[in-house]
């Protein structure tokens, strides 16, 4: 799994006109699956977007995590994070784990976070045609890969 984090003040996710997603202080999270992702990868990511330390203490020190600031999330699903890019101009994506595979590993990373912040998390829709907006905090934008776990 790779995933984009970016530390929001204000993110929402529409679908052809209508508003299906809008958080204030939280994380967005941009997630790419691929055929290897297996729950071990969900727990992990999972766990690590929850603590991850990147939302300010009362110093202005990145020393909070989403859990310590009571932050929402929002979750959408992207296949292009898988992108390569290696021979010419038109990235393939055949890295991209097909829907029948990354759909229940998609559900169970939202379901799995929800449990890590104890509290339900927001999504996009799973192979719609999203617009997604965000107000970036920072700018802080983090991208973890579980196949790289550094």
């Amino acid at each position: 799994m790779k995933a984009v984090i970016q530390r929001v003040i204000k993110a929402s996710v529409t679908i052809k006109g209508k508003q299906v997603a809008s958080i204030s202080n939280g994380l967005l999270v941009l997630l790419g699956i691929i055929d290897e992702d297996t729950t071990e990868d969900i727990v992990w990511l999972s766990n690590k977007i929850a603590n991850l330390r990147i939302f300010n203490d009362n110093n202005g020190v990145m020393n909070q995590s989403l859990i310590d600031v009571h932050g929402d999330a929002i979750v959408v699903s992207q296949f292009t994070l898988h992108a390569n890019t290696k021979k010419g101009n038109r990235p393939s994506y055949i890295k991209a784990a097909k829907p029948e595979i990354a759909i229940p590993l998609y559900e169970a990373f939202i379901k799995q976070l929800e449990l890590d912040i104890g509290k339900s998390v927001q999504t996009g829709e799973f192979g719609a045609d999203m617009k997604v907006a965000l107000i970036n905090d920072g700018p802080v934008t983090i991208i973890i890969d579980t196949k790289n776990k550094e």
